[in-house]
């Protein structure tokens, strides 16, 4: 028994460290990752030998499988704690004047721009009508906070959430960081 709880942990920080490589590899981390890499390549080596040495035992394949599901599950939430990178919020809200509950629409990139964000307005036209169309930049870790800002603000809004791979020019100022940081250190 305690070889196969061996096993399952090296096996689940193995599949861990490996998803969170492989999730720098993916945002380009060029340097982070290949440090990663050989932490991960050492555990990967310890479990896989002791796992091949011990496979007569269905416990220990159970165990090693087990570790494996549970290491990509680790894996993902600590990627998702540290939040690498940023997210690119599209945001489309209808825009009628005489409509009371599209009339808070208009304030929609105000509002957001006065929170820190960079905000890119376009008009458009949609199946029932006029729309505005906004693009939002924002840190990953920001972007539930954001979420939940645009849904305050515009109920009804549709909203497209996408991670851009690379990021070149227009506004991004420090600002949306150091508010977003200013905002949580004061939060539960």
């Amino acid at each position: 028994m305690k070889l196969a709880v061996t096993i399952f942990i090296l096996n689940a920080l193995y599949i861990s460290i490996n998803t969170f490589r492989t999730m720098l590899v993916v945002k380009g981390h060029q340097f982070l990752a290949p440090i990663v890499a050989v932490f991960e390549e050492f555990i990967y080596v310890m479990a896989l030998a002791i796992a091949l040495q011990h496979i007569d035992s269905p416990l220990n394949i159970a165990a090693y499988a087990i570790g494996f599901g549970v290491g990509i599950y680790i894996g993902i939430v600590i990627e998702d704690k540290i939040a690498l990178g940023y997210v690119n919020f599209q945001v489309t809200v209808q825009i009628d004047p005489t409509n009371p509950i599209h009339a808070h629409n208009e304030e929609l990139a105000e509002r957001l721009r006065d929170l820190g964000y960079g905000v890119t307005v376009s008009r458009a036209q949609g199946r029932s009508g006029a729309r505005l169309v906004l693009s939002i930049l924002a840190p990953r870790k920001a972007d539930r906070r954001l979420m939940e800002q645009i849904q305050e603000i515009s109920p009804d809004a549709f909203i497209m959430v996408q991670e851009p791979v690379q990021l070149s020019g227009g506004f991004w100022s420090k600002e949306v960081d150091r508010r977003y940081h200013h905002v949580n250190r004061h939060q539960p």
